[in-house]
Formats: structure tokens, sequence, C-alpha cells
């Protein structure tokens, strides 16, 4: 580990230095911001932790703030230390906002306190290489996110990935169930084999066993020729129940016995086929409820619930928001030969807007803005624009179809397309903050799609691509009586 030490107290760095030998770690010292910046430009990919002192003579026209931003600007794999003699909490506040992990004060400063400091930075440095390991995995799939969340997320589908275990996906809609269940099977032992996907709300019910199992020749009308179902084409490999919460009661049980028994048999035939099959599942139902309700088996829940991952919305990991946002700038710009960029402005109403129908949505309305751009930088009236009502007349639908990669690249034509509720723009104020107006504009797009749904909250939730919990939760929020929807 070579560690930066960045002071122009000679002596201090030597103890620092020497401090930092002991524990078997290689120093480097710079004496003044400029050396230390230069030194970050030809070689920051071996600099492993940076100490840096805060204030410098006035020789230097930087300070250590200054070369604290650079840094985690340009180079934000290397974590930063701030050290200072004359240390306020201000500055400690504002070392911390930029970037900084940890700040020492050099008075109370004694060589056990700097080892432990030292030796928590590099336990950090070391998950993080295994959380780049991670998040490789995940961005080959188009998945992005760097929160813990998402490393949680990572770590499972890397661990329950490896094993034959059948796995369960949940989350809300738009969040990338898809795109997990596909870095399953990549990192499994069938990645080799196919990846074949059920979709179960598009199944017709009167052909749901021949397009699952197959069927042999005559064995209805129509059937004219023998049939491989999708369990046969899934051999050795994985089979994805897609919104499995959508399947009904009376074709549940038709599932039981071959995802125990790993065997088949055609319509119109007796004989049993043996085949060998991976599990995974997705829903954005509560599966739970249904089971107490009577609209879900248990035994169906239990076969296919061996392990559960569940996929935070994005509003649970909005400092991954950003990322994402990159993420598709860059995709724009490399697809269609431009060079469009977003405003700082822009970038903060992204990350604090509610985003209900989660990453699908966000790429959806990020691809439709970007495209139809006049100017080479995206501002706020421009997501208002596709977000809101638009001054010349209706609402801009933003549909998942549009929409590519959890960073959602791609998720497949068959998902459930959802429309962006309309918001008045004369809700927005410019005597409230930017938070005052996002609460108020999703106010409004709850108050709407209930006024549309005449107060039927689980169509809302549908409609908004939100569980019927988080709209609960808004309607208290914003003190909504549903009955005078339903009065109307």
């Amino acid at each position: 580990m070579n560690i930066l030490i960045v002071d122009d107290n000679r002596d201090f760095c030597g103890t620092l230095a020497d401090a930092v030998s002991m524990q078997g770690w290689s120093p480097e010292v710079c004496y003044n911001p400029e050396t230390a910046m230069s030194k970050l430009e030809t070689a920051h990919q071996n600099v492993s932790l940076m100490l840096l002192d805060i204030e410098f003579g006035s020789e230097s026209s930087l300070t250590g703030l200054d070369v604290l931003e650079h840094s985690i600007r340009n180079y934000p794999s290397i974590p930063v230390i701030m050290i200072s003699g004359k240390g306020t909490i201000e500055t400690a506040v504002r070392a911390t906002k930029l970037g900084a992990i940890n700040f020492i004060d050099k008075s109370t400063l004694s060589n056990d306190r700097l080892v432990s400091v030292l030796t928590s930075a590099m336990e950090r440095i070391t998950n993080d290489r295994s959380n780049d390991e991670l998040r490789k995995v995940m961005e080959a799939h188009g998945i992005i996110g760097r929160s813990t969340v998402m490393m949680d997320v990572a770590d499972k589908v890397l661990r329950y990935g490896r094993t034959g275990l059948n796995v369960l996906i949940t989350g809300e809609t738009g969040t990338g169930k898809k795109l997990v269940a596909q870095a399953l099977h990549a990192v499994s032992r069938r990645s080799k084999h196919p990846f074949i996907t059920v979709d179960i709300p598009n199944i017709p019910r009167d052909l749901f066993q021949s397009e699952l199992f197959g069927h042999v020749k005559g064995a209805f009308s129509g059937a004219m020729e023998t049939k491989r179902g999708l369990f046969h084409q899934a051999n050795k490999g994985t089979l994805f129940f897609d919104e499995i919460g959508d399947m009904p009661m009376n074709l549940q049980a038709n599932l039981l016995l071959p995802l125990e028994q790993r065997a088949v048999r055609r319509v119109g035939s007796v004989e049993t086929e043996e085949v060998d099959i991976r599990f995974v599942s997705a829903t954005d139902r509560d599966l739970v409820s249904a089971m107490a309700d009577g609209r879900f088996r248990d035994q169906l829940y239990h076969r296919l619930r061996e392990c559960e991952i569940y996929i935070p919305a994005l509003r649970e990991r909005r400092e991954d928001i950003q990322l994402i946002v990159e993420h598709y700038l860059n995709k724009h710009n490399r697809e269609m030969d431009d060079h469009k960029t977003i405003s700082p402005a822009a970038q903060d109403y992204l990350t604090d807007y509610a985003w209900p129908g989660n990453v699908r949505e966000l790429a959806s309305v990020l691809r439709v803005a970007l495209q139809t751009l006049a100017a080479d930088q995206l501002e706020i009236t421009d997501l208002h624009r596709i977000l809101s009502r638009a001054p010349g007349g209706g609402a801009v639908t933003v549909s998942a179809s549009q929409s590519a990669p959890i960073s959602q690249g791609g998720q497949s034509g068959h998902e459930r397309s959802r429309s962006t509720t309309d918001v008045d723009a004369d809700a927005l104020s410019s005597d409230l903050s930017l938070k005052d107006d996002l609460a108020r504009m999703d106010q409004l797009k709850v108050e709407k799609t209930l006024e549309k749904t005449n107060g039927n909250v689980s169509k809302a939730a549908a409609i908004l691509g939100v569980s019927r919990e988080t709209l609960h939760n808004k309607i208290r929020k914003y003190e909504i009586d549903v009955n005078t929807y339903r009065s109307r």
C-alpha cells in the first residue's frame, strides 16, 4: 500500500512517514499542493491513500481543500484523510462534504490514533476493491450502482448464482428484476446453456400447459405436430418466471410437481420426461399477503423461494442516481454521436425526484429528453417538459418499451408500460424550494391518478408503478381523503 503524505511541515511529514513505514506501508511525501497534484496526474494509479494537510504557507496559492476537491473529481478511487493544526468544525464538515473519509487534528494526534485511522482506512480500501469486482459483474449486465444496498444485491447474485437453489427476485416495477435474473444465470454453472423467460401475464390461459410442458401431435384441436415446451427449451439452463405473482390461482398447481421432481409430461402424453433446470422467479407483488388472502399457493411460494433477492427502489438508493444518469448520458452521446451535457441543477432535480417508475422511468425520461433536446445542455425546464404538462398541451407519455437497461439496459417489451401522470406546471412556485416543488408535484400525481381511478388505490398504485403500501404512505403523508374521489 502506497500512502501519499502532503504537508509543508517537514518534521511532521517525517513523523508520519515513520509511522506509515512501521506498519509495512510505503510512504511518499509532497511538501506543497502543486507537487501533490502533479504526482496525482502522473502516478495516481500507484496511490492507495492520501494524508492531506489543509493549510499551506503563503508561497502556495492552493489549499488542501483545493487538492481534495481536485482529487475527488479526477481520482475518486483514492481515499483522502485530512489533517490540520488549525482545524475547525466548519472545515471538517466542508472536507467531509467534499469527500474526505476522515479528519485528524494534529494537536490531538498520537501514534496509536494515527495507526488506528490508517488501519481503518486500509480495511475500507480492501472492501472497496472487493466491491469493485462486484460492480464489474453487475455493470456487465446493465446494473448500475455503488450504494451499500446494491452491493448487497451484487453479493447475493454471486453467492446464490453459484448454487443450484431456486431464487425469488422481489422489488417494485422498473427496478431491474429481469437483469438480476440474467446476471444470476451468467455467473452460474449453467451460463453456457439457455436462459428462457416464461412471460406469465401474456401466456393464454387455455394454452398454459402446452406452452410450458409441450404437447404431442393430436393432443387437442390445432395440435398438428409434437411441440417442445419452455421447460424443454430451458433444459440444463435457467427458466425465469417473470411476474410470477400474476399467475392465476387455478394454474399454480400445474407447477408444483415439475418444480419438485424436475420432470414434465407433455399434454396428451403418458410419458414423463426429466429436465435439468434451475428456476428463478420475479414479482412486484407481495406474495406473503397474497398467500394470506388465498391468492397464491404456499407450496409454490416455498418451492420458488429457496433464496430471495430484494431489489431496492431508486428512492432507496439516491446516491446511485448520478451514476445511472452518467451511464445513459454517455450511452446517448456514444450512440447518437452527440455531445450533450446535464446542468448541475438538472442533476440535482433528477436526484431529488421520487421516480415512482424507478430506473426504467429515469432511463425513459433521459432518453426522450436527450433525443428531443435542441441545446447542448439538459436543464430543469427540459425535464419539466417530459414529466409535467407542457404549456402547449398534453403530457408526453414515457413507456417501458422506450427504456433501455437497473440501470435498465433494456427491460423486455413484455414488461408492463406505465405513463407518467400529468402534473400542473402552475403548481411550481419561485417562492418555494426545489424540495417543496417536488413534493407538490408528487402530491398532484397521486391526486390526479386517484381521480382517474375513482379512488381505487390498487389501480392507482398500478398506474403509478408503486406498491399499495407505498401509495398508502403517500396518501397519509399528503393527508389525501380518498373518499372524496370515490364519491365523484
